[in-house]
């Protein structure tokens, strides 16, 4: 029996779920979360074997509640994780395999498709969805751009990398908060991320933090 945890924001779409797998041989759902923290809670206290989690959620994103899981806050050995969003974007994509997800599956996909790719995580393989597999073959294909970031903008980028909020950056460097969020967003863009945290990532791995 494979022992699945559901975590979505939205009821009517875990109660689909649930209501769907449950139906399925040797599927048991045994717990439902709203939010990435409730998952972490629920995955610690329920042990299932694949944690089914959505990406956009309040409070902590998918993402985030997938590296928790995988880094050992629900237990040894931890359950894997298998994303089923509506979103397909490259970075998307990315964060969730570094997290340490196991599969990417897209909630559009056909029941039989979603039904295997649980199958196959819980077996210790790895799920993608044909059009998350296309682009990150793609993406790895494509070389690195060579990211220039101005010097204001790595001021910024440094502060927000300690763990500074966008007020805490604007006192340190004597500017406006808008104009924090100006040469955040200018970050975002050349780095192509859509987040804070993954712009601090990829500019270390770039060499442009230290």
């Amino acid at each position: 029996m494979i022992r699945l945890l559901i975590a979505d924001d939205h009821p009517v779409v875990r109660a689909g779920l649930a209501g769907l797998l449950s139906d399925e041989p040797g599927f048991d759902v045994v717990a439902e979360a709203s939010d990435g923290d409730e998952a972490v809670r629920l995955a610690a206290a329920t042990h299932p074997d694949v944690v089914l989690m959505d990406l956009r959620m309040p409070r902590v994103d998918g993402v985030a509640a997938t590296a928790r899981i995988v880094g050992g806050e629900a237990g040894s050995p931890p359950p894997r994780v298998l994303i089923l969003t509506t979103y397909e974007s490259d970075d998307q994509i990315l964060a969730a395999i570094e997290a340490g997800a196991s599969g990417y599956l897209l909630k559009a996909a056909p029941q039989a498709e979603i039904v295997a790719g649980i199958r196959s995580v819980a077996a210790g393989q790895s799920a993608l969805s044909p059009q998350v597999a296309v682009r990150l073959v793609e993406r790895m294909r494509r070389p690195e751009p060579d990211t220039v970031l101005t010097s204001r903008e790595l001021d910024v980028l440094r502060l927000v990398a300690t763990g500074h909020s966008n007020k805490q950056v604007a006192v340190a460097l004597g500017i406006g908060e808008s104009t924090v969020k100006t040469h955040l967003i200018k970050v975002f863009d050349k780095l192509g991320v859509a987040d804070r945290t993954r712009a601090v990532t990829l500019a270390m791995e770039r060499g442009l933090l230290s």
